[in-house]
């Protein structure tokens, strides 16, 4: 059942998942690689799953799935025992990630808090997302349906992904949909993680100035005084609440 080979190939896994958690999380500069393993649920889920995993493909009945659900239990991630995840997956803090059973996740892979991959509707075969390399997917994110997340991209937080998003791109919004490319934005400015742009809240800008332009061409128009303008508030000086 358990061979060299197979045993081999979990601690190659496992190295490059405390590896990840070295390279990835601040806070584990200078902490050592069993602390990693005693004290980060991430990699304590992966190496459950990496096990469960294993047992599965063996054909060990019920253990699998036992393993899963102790290491739900004590690591709050739910990885179903039969999901294919690559090397050096990073689940920084780890509370309520649930990764469904046919997703496959790719290499080098980031995930915060709260991720869902998670399947739509009660259709059996592939039905959850496909992470490829090097993606990076935000706090409370839901990627639904048998979808594909092209390398190297981002998800903001809380985005909710139920298309195919493009190598390299940066998506966020319910629904979420890209505003950078390959390098080109779309629209928006451009993204980083501290300040994600909001399409949404520019488009209620863009309707705003319009709507204090045609009521300002009517009044002259009319020979009525123009409508007073909107001027927006500006924050006090003095040192931001938010720590900035």
């Amino acid at each position: 059942m358990f061979g060299l080979s197979t045993l081999r190939r979990v601690a190659g896994e496992l190295r490059r998942d405390v590896a990840s958690a070295h390279e990835r999380d601040p806070a584990a500069r200078g902490v050592s690689s069993i602390e990693i393993l005693a004290a980060w649920p991430g990699v304590q889920a992966l190496l459950a799953h990496r096990v469960a995993h294993v047992l599965r493909e063996q054909g060990v009945p019920g253990a699998p799935r036992m393993l899963a659900l102790l290491s739900r239990s004590f690591t709050n991630i739910e990885i179903h025992p039969c999901a294919q995840v690559g090397d050096g997956l990073f689940i920084d803090h780890g509370t309520g990630v649930v990764i469904g059973e046919t997703a496959e996740v790719g290499d080098n892979v980031t995930m915060y808090q709260g991720v869902t991959l998670g399947g739509t509707g009660f259709a059996t075969g592939k039905r959850h997302p496909t992470v490829e390399d090097n993606v990076t997917i935000g706090s409370g994110a839901k990627l639904l349906g048998p979808i594909t997340i092209g390398h190297g991209s981002k998800i903001g937080a809380n985005s909710v992904v139920i298309h195919d998003v493009p190598p390299n791109s940066t998506v966020v919004g319910v629904p979420g949909h890209p505003v950078r490319v390959e390098g080109v934005r779309p629209e928006g400015p451009d993204a980083d993680w501290a300040h994600l742009p909001d399409p949404v809240a520019d488009a209620v800008k863009m309707l705003s100035a319009r709507v204090a332009e045609l009521e300002r061409r009517i009044a002259e128009a009319e020979g009525a005084p123009a409508p007073a303008d909107v001027v927006p508030l500006h924050h006090r000086r003095g040192p931001d609440p938010a720590g900035g």
